[in-house]
């Protein structure tokens, strides 16, 4: 492999630095500077091969790309959004992922929120009034159903596509039940959202999808700001507890939903130990993939296993709490807004748990 290969990597990406030094020259800033960088280069210095690892700050399109000699973009989030996939493709650029890297994280704070609220109820027999509606049954959405169904919640999953899927498959696999997207807001005491952000899914939570919501529901947003008519949902009336981890124009929030929310936090939602590790992991062996580093196609950022371990017939919300104070954020964030970027930033990762 070359030494004229440029690796570009945001620099709050954890555990990666020192890892390719000895197969290419490599560049850390920080990921709101990235195409700056770009931008800034000599003619002569846009031809040399450039690798990017970044995450979603850093916006990946024509006006950032072009002219620049980029060959590879390796995303260590799950979402994609942040990255012109047309345009790249059209320049031949390859692009990867990390999907799923951080579901498992994202799940925990689910129910750590839900916990926050004291909306878990001690007896099981309760949660099986309550009907959890699971909007996007993917990575995240799933890990979301499952243990729902383990702590004794009723789950209605809605995922055209995934439905479609298995109706395609011929249900050789586990048959799981869906519902249109309006049983599911009507029957669910909380409702998440787990879907990527793309041109179908922008603005889907409307005035129209809060409407149908059951009265007194709770609304929960993990997935990606650009998905929420923010206006809507701050009109919505039936809508009683708003928990959100991200939000339009990040780092800009909207102060007025900043108020109106039950639990609100950084989007933060998937910073956990385990999820930092395996996005990591995934866009290392993605690259050492894509330029031959053998050594590399292996990698693991880390093989110890410290996650917390959830007892199912202890008391949920108690150990979810220990595990994660999310409260201590919801806190902070509405003490300082304008340091969204920076608690984020800072914010000490944390452990999942496992059960």
């Amino acid at each position: 492999m070359s030494m004229a290969v440029k690796i570009v990597i945001d620099a709050d990406i954890p555990f990666i630095k020192g890892v390719f030094e000895k197969c290419a020259d490599v560049l850390y800033l920080q990921g709101s500077d990235i195409a700056q960088y770009l931008d800034s280069l000599s003619d002569r210095e846009a031809t040399q091969e450039h690798i990017l690892i970044i995450r979603t700050r850093t916006k990946c399109n024509a006006a950032t790309l072009s002219g620049v000699n980029v060959k590879m973009i390796a995303t260590a989030t799950i979402g994609t959004d942040h990255i012109d996939l047309e345009y790249c493709k059209s320049r031949g650029i390859k692009v990867a992922s990390a999907q799923g890297c951080n579901s498992a994280a994202v799940m925990q704070y689910v129910y750590t929120s839900l916990a926050a609220l004291s909306k878990i109820p001690a007896d099981r027999g309760a949660r099986g009034e309550k009907v959890i509606g699971v909007i996007g049954a993917g990575n995240v959405g799933e890990k979301v159903a499952r243990l729902a169904t383990t702590l004794g919640f009723k789950v209605m999953r809605n995922d055209p596509p995934k439905e479609l899927e298995q109706l395609a498959d011929g249900f050789k696999g586990e048959r799981l039940p869906y519902y249109s997207l309006e049983q599911t807001l009507s029957c669910s005491d909380i409702v998440t959202l787990h879907i990527p952000l793309n041109e179908s899914t922008a603005n889907m939570a409307d005035a129209s999808f809060f409407a149908k919501m059951k009265s007194g529901a709770i609304f929960i947003n993990t997935s990606r700001g650009e998905v929420v008519d923010e206006t809507a949902l701050l009109a919505a009336k039936g809508v009683s507890d708003v928990i959100i981890d991200v939000w339009r124009g990040e780092p800009h929030i909207n102060l007025a939903l900043l108020e109106r929310a039950s639990l609100a936090t950084p989007h933060i939602a998937g910073y956990s130990v385990e999820g930092k590790e395996n996005g990591t992991t995934a866009v290392v062996r993605a690259v050492a993939s894509y330029l031959g580093i053998e050594q590399l196609v292996s990698f693991k950022a880390s093989a110890a296993d410290c996650r917390h371990l959830l007892n199912i017939e202890g008391d949920i919300s108690s150990q979810l709490l220990s595990f994660f104070p999310i409260m201590e954020l919801d806190k902070q964030l509405r003490a300082t807004p304008q340091d969204f970027e920076t608690i984020r930033t800072q914010y000490t990762l944390r452990n999942e748990f496992k059960y």
